[in-house]
């Protein structure tokens, strides 16, 4: 299991969204937080940047991965016409 950490910028997007929303995000972050290095469907490595996608619904979480400190690094919960800009 990795430590997850989520940013300011990250958890205002979380808290601005429907509470069922953002628990379904949330469930889904611990899901692969559990075991990142698995096959998901819903992740995808990013192209240019160090990072990965996960796909929730209409949402994207954009986020990080420290191997060495076991940690996933939450940087944003976008919609997904924002979240490639």
């Amino acid at each position: 299991m990795f430590a997850v950490k989520i940013t300011k910028a990250a958890r205002r997007q979380l808290n601005a969204m429907p509470d069922n929303i953002e628990r379904t995000i949330i469930r889904k972050i611990r899901h692969v937080a559990a075991d990142p290095l698995a096959p998901n469907n819903n992740v995808t490595a990013l192209k240019g940047v160090d990072g990965f996608r996960l796909r929730v619904g209409d949402r994207r979480v954009l986020y990080t991965l420290d191997i060495e400190a076991r940690s996933m690094t939450v940087a944003a919960v976008l919609p997904r016409g924002d979240a490639y800009r």
